[in-house]
């Protein structure tokens, strides 16, 4: 199993992952975490997850809560990924303000969804007001993962997301503005959305309304990347791994 788990083709480190998942042993279990620190393939990550949830929590949940204190940012990441996937709310007493601050921009991403998946229902309110902290931060993948995250909050977000758009920073005003219109309207779609903000933020409610482009006005040119970004790419991975990636994909999620 540590050899496959390591072997050059990410195919049968695909196929070692789905092995271990499917037959659980605590023995298993160090050399799963460590791999998931070092895993370049996204799929492969993946199922290195899945296979841990497939053990006790009693005995993963301690383990994984090492990882979130690793100097390696890829274990961090995939440690939070995989609490996502456990969804044992015991653990939400690990996500710390740091966690969803971090300066690298995945382990910040991670931690913002795993958090919504663990957060108690009376502590939204506070989660809510320390994730409109991060409004403005990054490209347009990062803003989108905020945004949806805040969605997901729910009603309690409101509040929060209101004080947001009154920014004086306008970038952080129209993200606000924007995450504010999916939560109320999921089938917007967020460049919509991010259009819609920023002719809000930059013309004002009453003269939004009447529909006047803001493309070409001056302070809005990083808004305007950001909308105009192409969707994110598919996670990067070698095109065997995708194949073999589907032809488990049923196996993997029974």
């Amino acid at each position: 199993m540590a050899g496959a788990l390591s072997a050059v083709d990410s195919s049968v480190r695909l196929q070692a992952a789905l092995a271990a998942g499917s037959n659980p042993d605590p023995g298993f279990l160090e050399r799963l975490v460590e791999r998931c620190a070092v895993e370049p393939d996204f799929f492969v990550r993946d199922m290195l997850s899945w296979a841990l949830t497939r053990l006790s929590p009693e005995i993963t949940l301690p383990r994984i809560r090492r990882e979130l204190g690793s100097e390696r940012t890829q274990a961090r990441s995939q440690a939070l990924h995989t609490l996502s996937k456990i969804g044992d709310r015991s653990a939400w007493a690990w996500i710390t303000r740091d966690m969803l601050r971090d300066a690298d921009d995945e382990v910040a991403r991670t931690a913002w969804r795993v958090a919504v998946v663990l957060v108690p229902e009376d502590e939204k309110r506070d989660l809510a007001d320390e994730l409109v902290l991060q409004l403005g931060r990054g490209d347009r993948t990062m803003r989108l993962s905020l945004s949806r995250a805040l969605v997901d909050l729910g009603d309690v977000a409101e509040p929060a997301l209101e004080r947001a758009a009154a920014d004086s920073d306008p970038v952080v005003a129209a993200h606000a503005s924007a995450t504010d219109l999916l939560r109320r309207n999921p089938e917007t779609g967020f460049d919509a959305a991010v259009e819609e903000a920023m002719r809000v933020v930059v013309l004002g409610p009453e003269r939004a309304v009447g529909g006047t482009a803001a493309s070409g006005v001056a302070g809005t040119t990083e808004i305007a990347d950001a909308a105009k970004t192409t969707e994110p790419a598919e996670p990067t991975g070698s095109t065997e791994t995708a194949k073999a990636a589907k032809a488990v994909a049923e196996t993997a999620t029974c």
